[in-house]
């Protein structure tokens, strides 16, 4: 599904910052990964990579046998709405938008009519239990109310791939476990995921843990303990 072979990425504001240094990854279709690393260590960099939100310099990207490289940013967005689903740590929401139009948003770029992106994100907010508040705003909301209307707008374009960077960090411990669940299910439905984090209690809920440092992968660690997916009688999450 991804594939990257020495993948070297610097910046150059001032001094060089060579932040990538050499990254070989591979993530199979289907797979629950995390990237774990502290501040600095080139985690978001390489999530960045991955979601076609920046460029590496150096090596070789294949997102489903494609060759991700200097493409166009029509050509990039056209990858991004139709291969990757993203979920921030800051929900990344539109502040005058409500719930409902927030997640159609991706089907609007699609060139969907307003009719069908509003019934299928109807159907989303209800998959994630919300559908009684597709006409707030966010700043209506709580933290985990407004992350799951990220999730619901990551999956209408239907991705092969959910990206999320620190998904949980702006979450108490109990909207953190709903988020984790409500992810846990996906993989188990078949979705690939990738989550940065910094957290080890995050990156234990996933079966494959690719420690970061100083801009080179350190070790991979296949994690067969991690914990079961929690799944809902009716919907994506109980």
């Amino acid at each position: 599904m991804i594939h990257l072979k020495n993948i070297n990425k610097t910046y150059n504001n001032g001094a060089p910052l060579h932040v990538l240094k050499g990254i070989d990854l591979d993530i199979r279709r289907g797979e629950f990964v995390s990237i774990m690393g502290s501040s600095g260590s080139g985690k978001s960099t390489l999530l960045n990579i991955l979601g076609i939100l920046d460029n590496y310099d150096t090596g070789t990207y294949y997102l489903n046998n494609t060759l991700i490289r200097d493409l166009g940013e029509t050509k990039a967005a056209e990858y991004r709405n139709r291969m990757i689903g993203f979920i921030f740590q800051s929900f990344n929401l539109i502040s005058f938008k409500n719930a409902m139009e927030n997640v159609a948003l991706p089907l609007f770029y699609q060139g969907v009519s307003r009719k069908k992106r509003n019934k299928l994100a109807l159907e989303y907010l209800d998959r994630l239990g919300l559908k009684d508040w597709a006409h707030h705003l966010p700043n209506e909301m709580s933290g985990g109310q407004k992350q799951r209307v990220a999730i619901a707008r990551a999956l209408i374009t239907q991705p092969q791939i959910i990206l999320a960077d620190e998904p949980t960090g702006a979450l108490d411990s109990k909207t953190s476990r709903e988020v984790m669940d409500i992810l846990k299910q996906l993989h188990a439905s078949g979705m690939t995921i990738a989550v940065v984090t910094h957290e080890s209690g995050i990156a234990n809920q996933t079966n494959k843990i690719i420690r970061i440092s100083d801009g080179i992968i350190e070790r991979v660690e296949e994690n067969y303990n991690h914990e079961a997916s929690v799944f809902g009688q009716d919907g994506l999450i109980k």
